[in-house]
């Protein structure tokens, strides 16, 4: 929220291109896997510590803030990096590449096509009231069926947004 928010942004931005760094290098896959599970630990490590001071608090988005939320990160793309690079277990992550494909066109389509209305329109009313208290819960599957299909439409025919 503001100029003091910038520079913990950056650096978080600025993990994230050291991560991919240390993925592009030649070292083993498990030497990759292990570091990037290294240095998640020792970011959330710091970052819980440093809470002691420095409160995690991501709309301020604090330094804490930036390592805790890094260090997440960092694990779950090793544990990604595992599975999907080292022991190439990537059937299920289909419908996730799809998405990937064309990750900026949900942000896009978001901008001007309300498709939680959309699938309000399609199965809401008496479809939707079946569900009961899980009702929003149906509504959000819909939507994100919705916005995969014509990610998937798109993936298809190799449509792809860019940058």
């Amino acid at each position: 929220e503001g100029i003091l928010s910038t520079l913990p942004a950056v650096v978080t931005c600025l993990l994230g291109v050291l991560a991919g760094c240390w993925l592009r290098t030649t070292h083993a896959d498990l030497r990759k896997v292990w570091g990037l599970v290294l240095a998640g630990a020792a970011s959330l490590v710091v970052g819980w510590v440093w809470n002691l001071v420095f409160p995690v608090n991501k709309l301020l988005w604090t330094s804490s803030y930036v390592l805790v939320a890094g260090g997440w990160s960092l694990l779950l793309l090793a544990l990604f990096y595992y599975v999907l690079d080292v022991r190439k277990w990537r059937r299920w992550s289909f419908p996730f590449v799809v998405i990937g494909a064309n990750a900026i066109a949900v942000y896009a389509f978001k901008g001007f096509i309300n498709f939680r209305d959309l699938a309000e329109r399609l199965v809401g009313g008496n479809v939707a009231a079946f569900f009961g208290a899980y009702r929003p819960l149906w509504l959000e599957t819909v939507t994100y069926l919705l916005v995969w299909s014509l990610l998937y439409w798109m993936y298809k025919r190799r449509i792809y947004i860019k940058l």
